[in-house]
């Protein structure tokens, strides 16, 4: 894999990772925010790398790499 997916700081994520919110993130076409600080577990790269899927809840979400920090 010759494309690095990495967090706002530089470190890289794989699959599996915990990452945090270093942003209050307002989830489009929803009432709900993300604050600051909200965890992440388990996350799964995508082809895309300045994005990264997880699972909140039932709810899967695409967040871009420059809001999150590795935990």
């Amino acid at each position: 894999m010759s494309e690095i997916t990495k967090d706002c700081n530089g470190n890289v994520l794989s699959d599996g990772d915990s990452v945090q919110l270093n942003k209050d993130l307002k989830l489009k076409g929803s009432s709900t925010t993300y604050k600051i600080g909200t965890v992440f577990k388990n996350i799964k790269l995508t082809s895309d790398t300045e994005a990264i899927e997880c699972r909140d809840g039932k709810t899967t979400l695409v967040l871009k790499t420059m809001f999150l920090k590795k935990r």
